[in-house]
């Protein structure tokens, strides 16, 4: 515990000194700290989509045949996002022990080192190796949310995390959008070499943009902590089920969001394939931009189980279309419908899953919130390795497949306690987050 005078900071809370109860911040402090987050969400999202649109279109020159490319594409992805998953608790348990700031400040400058071996990578091996650093850059969405929930008002967390949370897609989707000239005109590295220079300015944004009050008291083994947070979601009935329903959906999304590039380049085979990719995913961004705040603060009134699940139904009914599209125009239009039903679904899941925990728990939770996304990023894509061999648009009917799996998984999972075996609670304040 650490005191400023006026109150004490105990496990990561400001305590008043007059009253004992945490202190509330100012709204001005909470409002400029999802600003803050939201742009390095959408920066990141921006340099992953940019990564995934037009490493496809830069594989040849690496030296990988023509027709291979397909099969490249799922299996680079794959392979980049398994390498850094099994530090992903270790990453909670330090920001328990030590703080949260400079461990989220962490996996920007492991994006800043990735672009920077990618821009000077010459082979498809020093490329493979160069952006397998991005895993290292896992686990910091969750300590963000975290810490944004401890500020935010309890009644704007909803439309909060839904923001915040709609930077990362919007950026997916933009980030392509005003890179596909850049591509054209001057190529993958000085399209990398831009957003290794801006991750910077990232980074020092986060680094001194905000002070983060949060101080760590957990002094146990780090191999016990992250164990025990592991532990929690393993024993807790909602999560044991909400996980696994929220990797299929976000696993659906990431299998056809690495193969629109090459969808839409087997449509278009003109000059300009840069710009065309980028239009085609940034036409979902600009939709997603739109409907995702809408559908959070929606969720806000209507609950966030309802909108989620039935959003997912949605999703379940236009996965198969772009697979039906045979011009630019028809696959620009059912993308960008679809990519703004999934990013809802991305935001609003965060909130479900901040209210499926404890109080106690919620931090260690959420520090795993990402887990299905990083999962989807690894099985997704190693799926569409598989699937792209007999046709490339096989991807989508097996989106939808798996969309069905996660809904269904959701609509299991809403009525679970979100208590761990023994733990005594009151059941009627559990009843009530089980209806929201």
């Amino acid at each position: 515990m650490v005191s400023d005078g006026k109150a004490h900071v105990l496990n990561g809370s400001r305590i008043d000194k007059a009253t004992g109860q945490p202190s509330a911040p100012a709204p001005r402090s909470w409002l400029w700290l999802l600003t803050l987050f939201t742009l390095a969400s959408f920066v990141e999202g921006a340099f992953y989509s940019q990564i995934n649109a037009f490493t496809p279109l830069y594989l040849p020159k690496l030296g990988i045949p023509q027709d291979q490319v397909a099969t490249w594409t799922g299996a680079v992805v794959a392979i980049t996002s398994a390498i850094g998953l099994p530090l992903l608790p270790f990453w909670g348990a330090l920001a328990d022990r030590y703080a949260r700031q400079p461990i989220i400040v962490r996996s920007f400058v492991a994006h800043f080192l990735a672009g920077l071996g990618m821009v000077l990578s010459g082979s498809i091996w020093v490329f493979l190796l160069a952006r397998s650093i991005t895993s290292f850059a896992l686990g910091n969405s969750g300590l963000m949310m975290t810490t944004l929930s401890e500020r935010a008002p309890r009644l704007r967390q909803g439309l909060a995390f839904s923001i915040m949370n709609s930077g990362a897609p919007v950026g997916v989707f933009i980030g392509p959008l005003i890179g596909g000239a850049l591509f054209d005109a001057y190529g993958f590295r000085v399209l990398i070499a831009i957003n290794v220079a801006v991750m910077g300015l990232v980074i020092l944004g986060m680094t001194f943009g905000y002070r983060d009050q949060f101080v760590g008291t957990d002094r146990g083994p780090l191999l016990g902590m992250a164990a025990e947070s592991v532990r929690i979601v393993l024993r807790t009935p909602r999560l044991r089920a909400l996980f696994p329903s929220l990797f299929a959906l976000f696993a659906a999304w990431l299998l056809a969001l690495t193969y629109i590039p090459l969808v839409t380049t087997s449509i278009y085979t003109g000059s300009e394939t840069g710009k065309i990719v980028g239009l085609v995913i940034g036409a979902g961004g600009l939709t997603a931009l739109i409907v995702s705040p809408l559908l959070g603060a929606l969720a806000d009134r209507w609950g966030h189980w309802r909108v989620l699940i039935t959003a997912g139904l949605v999703g379940v009914i236009l996965w198969p279309l772009p697979a039906l599209a045979h011009d630019l125009w028809s696959l620009a239009i059912t993308w960008a419908l679809i990519s703004a039903v999934s990013s809802s679904v991305f935001a609003i899941s965060f909130s479900v899953l901040a209210s499926s925990t404890t109080d106690e728990a919620r931090g260690r939770v959420m520090s795993f919130a990402y887990l299905p996304v990083n999962l989807g990023l690894l099985v997704g894509p190693a799926i569409g390795a598989v699937l792209t061999r007999v046709s490339l648009l096989a991807v989508f009917p097996a989106a939808a497949v798996l969309t069905a799996l996660g809904v269904g998984g959701l609509w299991l999972a809403r009525n679970r306690s979100i208590e761990q075996p023994g733990n005594l609670s009151a059941a009627n304040g559990e009843a009530g987050q089980r209806k929201s």
